[in-house]
């Protein structure tokens, strides 16, 4: 009865040791799955502060973007982004010289015209950069630099097209747009899931725009807008990633 009792215990001992080993592959099957070449498919929000020339003309800004990457097994990173800017605070007035002495509007019914000025803008550019991870983990700080371009302009919007000035090629003499070269740079932390389930990165960004006037004339300067402007954002983005894993099939793998 003994050695019944004993060859039980031996067999469930064998059990649980094979059960382990099984475990202990798949945990090392689950901790791989983030590994290798990937190709990174990025929707990102954000908000920045202003300076420069542009923080003459705007306030603080919102933004959104889409990027698409490549990140290698050795977590070098190269791609592509771009993200829309929009805010509500215009701090110049490019309609001062359609307006009576009181600062009102008047429309072509010879009323009161509501007229709202707002910022809008936009990047597209190219980057590079490396993902520093430390250990196995597929997270840790990530580092990029990016050059493209950048325009950003004030978009008159009259509802209810109540003022001719404000209508077809006579918007282009009040909404100042600007553009040119730009450098853009984040910093922040990236996480890769093992599981492939939480992918997102978080960071500082700062954007340095070397533009000036694409406009021949202001109505309201009466002449064209002059001079190289340094237009600056710094500010915080949070990025949601769809990350597609490449085997070495070159298979890809969600």
């Amino acid at each position: 009865m003994h050695l019944k009792l004993y060859l039980s215990i031996g067999l469930l001992f064998c059990c649980s040791l094979l059960s382990a080993q099984r475990h202990r592959e798949y945990a090392k099957k689950e901790e791989a799955r983030n590994k290798g070449k990937a190709i990174l498919a990025n929707v990102s929000v954000g908000t920045h502060l202003l300076g420069g020339d542009l923080a003459n003309r705007f306030g603080r800004d919102g933004a959104v973007g889409l990027g698409t990457e490549w990140i290698t097994a050795n977590n070098f990173i190269i791609g592509l982004e771009g993200n829309y800017y929009f805010g509500n605070q215009v701090d110049e007035d490019p309609l001062a010289i359609l307006r009576t002495t009181e600062g009102d509007l008047i429309g072509n019914d010879q009323l009161l015209a509501t007229v709202a000025l707002r910022q809008r803008g936009w990047y597209v550019g190219g980057l590079i950069g490396k993902l520093v991870t430390s250990n196995d983990s597929r997270s840790g700080l990530r580092l990029t630099l990016g050059a493209g371009i950048t325009q950003h302009k004030i978009r008159v919007q009259d509802d209810q097209s109540v003022m001719t000035q404000l209508t077809g090629d006579y918007l282009e003499g009040y909404d100042r747009l600007t553009g040119g070269l730009a450098l853009q740079q984040f910093v922040g932390w990236q996480n890769l899931a093992k599981n492939r389930l939480a992918n997102w990165m978080i960071g500082f960004e700062f954007n340095q725009g070397f533009t000036k006037s694409l406009r021949d004339w202001d109505f309201t300067e009466r002449r064209k807008l002059e001079g190289n402007r340094i237009d600056l954002r710094f500010g915080i983005r949070a990025t949601w990633t769809i990350p597609f894993y490449i085997s070495s099939a070159e298979n890809i793998f969600y």
